[in-house]
């Protein structure tokens, strides 16, 4: 008999390299998808603050006004709505590493799975949220500092 030729193989042969490439296509993957969720969390973090400081600044406009009659100008109140939204995002940022450190220890010691936690990853995403936090609560920021004394205090 003769050995007919199938258009069907029975077995695959990977090399190493392409096992290799394989599992960086599917690390880059996972680094782009995570890396998208962690901008809409940015997004979603920073439209939160800048709710919150503007809210912060109508309940406060007589405290404005008053300021601003006595002498304040508005880069004062524009600092100190910036330094409040800092301290927002500067607490949350904070919160959030001291989370994610007990997290990866906690998984780590019930999974036998190994972490490595970057201290350079911690501070980049700390700084970004910071920057974060005062970019969106520049918006708030220049708002109250535009108030007039009369109409803060008329309300």
């Amino acid at each position: 008999h003769k050995l007919m030729p199938t258009d069907t193989e029975d077995f695959n042969i990977r090399t190493q390299q392409e096992l290799s490439s394989m599992l960086n296509t599917t690390t880059d993957l996972m680094t782009t998808l995570l890396a998208c969720i962690a901008g809409i969390s940015l997004v979603v973090g920073g439209i939160g603050i800048m709710n919150i400081m503007i809210v912060t600044g109508t309940e406060r406009r007589q405290e404005i006004g008053i300021r601003k009659a006595l002498g304040a100008n508005p880069r004062d109140i524009c600092q100190q709505f910036l330094i409040e939204s800092a301290s927002i995002t500067i607490v949350g940022g904070l919160c959030g590493i001291v989370i994610g450190i007990l997290t990866s220890l906690a998984v780590e010691g019930f999974r036998k799975m190994a972490f490595v936690i970057s201290f350079e990853a911690c501070i980049i995403s700390f700084v970004f949220s910071v920057f974060v936090g005062i970019f969106f609560g520049l918006n708030p920021a220049l708002r109250a500092a535009k108030l007039d004394p009369v109409d803060a205090l008329s309300s």
